[in-house]
Formats: C-alpha cells, sequence, structure tokens
C-alpha cells in the first residue's frame, strides 16, 4: 500500500510537469507527438488527433515530445522552433511553473487544515544570555543573523546547516507588540565531559559507536563491547549508568572503566573529555497555529518560499562540500522517504496521515520545480538560458552545436541517475 502511494504521489507530480509543458505547447501551436506517463515500453496508450497519451511502465519520469522539440529543424509547421521565442520560453517555463503551482495549492490545503509555524520564543532560560540580552517569552523572530524568518521552519534549518560556535554572536530580529526589536548576544557555553561512546538503546550498556578522537576509542575500546563498572562502582544497565553521572558527574579526573569483551573482563583508565556546547538560551515553537481568510493564502505562499529556499540552501551546501553525495536521492529515495512517512503516519490518525502525505507533495513538486530551473544542459533550466540568448540576440545559437550540448548534459544527467538509485538502493538494503 504504501509504495502505491508513493508511486501514485510521485507520478501525479512529474504528470502535472509535464502537463504544464503539454498545455503552452497547444497554446503556442505546437504539435505534441506523445504525452506520456513513465518510461520505457508503453503498457498502454491512445491516440486522440496528433497526439499519442501513454502509460509506460517505469513510473519514474514522464515526458511531452514536441516535434522538431531536439533537431535543427525550423520551418515544418507546428514544430517546436517554428514557434516564436518567446512562445518557447513560456513552453520550457511551464513545466517548473506548474509545479510551483501545484505545491501552493496543496500548501494552502495544508495551512486551511493545519495551519502555520510561527517562529515564537517559547521559554528565556532565567540568568542566560538571553535572558540578560532582553529577549521575552512570547517574542516573534523574524530574522537570525541576517536570514529572514517566516516560519519556524525556516530558523530550524538555517540552524541546522550553520552551526553555533563558541564566542559567536547572536543577532535577532523579533517582532513584540507590534514593533520590532534587535537583540544580540554572546551565548553561555554549556561544559560537559564525555567518554565518547553511543548505545544501542538507553536502556544498554553495549558500545554501538565510538566517537573518533574521543577517550575510549583511545584507550582501545570496540564496538560490541559493553561497559560494566566505573571506578569500581558495577554498572549493570543504562539506568544505573544515568544514577552513576548524577551522583558522580565527570570531570578532568581520570577514571577506571572496566568492561565486557567476549565474556572477558578488561580494565582501562581515561580522561573524560571536555566537550563545550554554546547554548542559545531560548526555546522556539516547532508546533502549529490555525489561521483563517486570506492568511491561509499568505502562510501557504510562505511554505513554498520556504521550500524553494531550503532546496537552495541544500544545493550550496553540497556545492560546497557540507553535505556529501551520500545525501542525493533519486526517484527510488524518494518512493522509499514516502512510503516511510506514510508507515510512520498511521499511528497519527486519518487526518495527519494525508496532511503529511500532502505535505511530501509540496516539499517533492517544489523541489522538481528549483531542479529543473537549474541552468544546466538538457533541463529546463538550461534550455531557457538558449532562449533568452535568443530573445537578447535575436538570433538563435547554432541549433547543432545547442542540441549536442544538451545530449552530453542528458548523457550525464543519465550516469548521475544511474549513480543516485544504486546510492538510494544501497541506504534501503
Amino acid at each position: 500500500m504504501k509504495i502505491l502511494i508513493a508511486i501514485i504521489i510521485f507520478s501525479a507530480i512529474i504528470l502535472f510537469h509535464e502537463f504544464g509543458h503539454f498545455l503552452f505547447a497547444k497554446l503556442n501551436g505546437i504539435s505534441v507527438t506523445e504525452f506520456s506517463l513513465g518510461m520505457g515500453p508503453r503498457l498502454w496508450s491512445f491516440q486522440k488527433g496528433e497526439t499519442r497519451y501513454s502509460l509506460k511502465l517505469l513510473p519514474l519520469g514522464g515526458s511531452c515530445a514536441m516535434v522538431g522539440e531536439d533537431t535543427a529543424e525550423e520551418e515544418i509547421p507546428g514544430s517546436f522552433n517554428a514557434a516564436s521565442v518567446w512562445g518557447r520560453i513560456s513552453v520550457v517555463a511551464a513545466g517548473p511553473i506548474f509545479n510551483f503551482i501545484l505545491a501552493f495549492v496543496l500548501a494552502v490545503i495544508i495551512v486551511g487544515f493545519v495551519g502555520y509555524d510561527p517562529a515564537e520564543v517559547l521559554e528565556v532560560d532565567k540568568n542566560s544570555a538571553a535572558a540578560e540580552a532582553g529577549l521575552q517569552n512570547g517574542d516573534i523572530i523574524t530574522e537570525y543573523d541576517g536570514y529572514h524568518v517566516d516560519l519556524a521552519k525556516d530558523l530550524y534549518v538555517y540552524m541546522y546547516l550553520n552551526d553555533l560556535n563558541e564566542g559567536d554572536t547572536v543577532s535577532l530580529k523579533v517582532r513584540r507588540d507590534g514593533m520590532t526589536e534587535t537583540i544580540s548576544y554572546t551565548p553561555d557555553v554549556s561544559v560537559r565531559y564525555l567518554l565518547g561512546f553511543n548505545r544501542s538503546d538507553a536502556s544498554s550498556m553495549t558500545v554501538e559507536s565510538l566517537i573518533d578522537g574521543m577517550p575510549l576509542q583511545e584507550a582501545g575500546l570496540q564496538p560490541g563491547d559493553t561497559i560494566t563498572a566505573i571506578n569500581g562502582v558495577e554498572i549493570a544497565d543504562g539506568e544505573a549508568y544515568d544514577a552513576y553521572l548524577a551522583e558522580h558527574p565527570l570531570s578532568s579526573e581520570p577514571v577506571e572503566i572496566t568492561y565486557d569483551r567476549d565474556g572477558l573482563d578488561y580494565t582501562a583508565t581515561i580522561t573524560p573529555k571536555e566537550y563545550r556546547t554554546p547554548q542559545l538560551g531560548f526555546s522556539y515553537n516547532l508546533g502549529y497555529t490555525k489561521t483563517s481568510g486570506l492568511q491561509i493564502l499568505k502562510y501557504g505562499a510562505l511554505e513554498i518560499k520556504y521550500m524553494i529556499r531550503t532546496t537552495l540552501l541544500s544545493l550550496k551546501e553540497l556545492v560546497t562540500g557540507q553535505l556529501g553525495f551520500q545525501n542525493l536521492s533519486g526517484p527510488v529515495g524518494v518512493v522509499d522517504a514516502i512510503g516511510t512517512t506514510y508507515e510512520e503516519s498511521k499511528s497519527e490518525g486519518i487526518m495527519m496521515l494525508w496532511m503529511n502525505m500532502l505535505n511530501m507533495a509540496v516539499l517533492l513538486s517544489a523541489n522538481l520545480g528549483v531542479m529543473n530551473l537549474l541552468p544546466l544542459p538538457a533541463l529546463d533550466g538550461g534550455r531557457l538560458v538558449f532562449l533568452i540568448i535568443e530573445a537578447i540576440r535575436k538570433k538563435p545559437i547554432n541549433r547543432e552545436i545547442e542540441g549536442r550540448i544538451h545530449f552530453a548534459g542528458l548523457m550525464a544527467l543519465m550516469v548521475l541517475m544511474v549513480v543516485v538509485m544504486y546510492n538510494d538502493i544501497l541506504k534501503i538494503f
């Protein structure tokens, strides 16, 4: 069931994208030879007028094939290149624009049912630098370090992608009683001492993984070892470990760790490592607030703005190396993500299930719109670059050269899709 729903959502988004191309091709007198959903061999099709409408085997794409779209031919009536340059621009741009329209309509539905998430300060820590700087409960954050904040999720994504370091100055703009206040402060620092390991779960003392450069790794412990005592005090389980730390907080003083490996006991004397963490000094809302009237349209638009900006920020992080290639997902990964969201949402009731499904559709539709507008060969954005140059020069770039560039881009895109699909399959299994 989850796979079927995932395919339906993914296919609907692609179909709407291709319908944008199809509609504006018809409006500009361009003949469409085939309008299809999916890739590969046809499963079913029918002919109406000049256009064949097809359903193909692999539900991972779609196409709107126009006469003369990929040739240098201009004279054939009804061909792509016979249309005016602005007509062709509208045809190419229509696909991504229709994705944004679909995302907006779905976002309005979500906001109408669920509401929006204001970046409201819920609690300011007493005696913190944030409190001393004047931040108050109920303030609505509108800017964080120069980054405009419309919704709480804007703040969350920005802070996720931009680590707060010790000594940094936090600059906020907040809305309070209809006025804008500017607040700046240097966050307090929390100092902890850590051994440097992760447990398989909260009740276990078995080492699931070790943190690079931390004391337990340097002492030679390995994943699968089980810590059984600290300074001679038996640690039977995770609850006993937490109780021990509450009574004997780790410090810069050495401690003796006893651990079990393959039924044998070993000991190691280690010095916990200082770990310093800047503290924002406040918590903010991540829940939703109901709204009505024209505010639904406003926050629907802001949801799309958030989706587009997050996609662009993620691309920036990918290009600069802050995100790795393993973070990319293709159609297989997308279907798996939708399926996972479906399974996790079932327990929340039918309303939240469908709201989460719609939210996935909004994210994917906006993402597809942005990605298609990238100025890369074979993508809609790459075609728009050539068409805009043609509009400025009043004559086209050599169409054979343009065709070769798009073909090379398409081949590179196919290779990338195969690699990403392989990566998706590895992540699933």
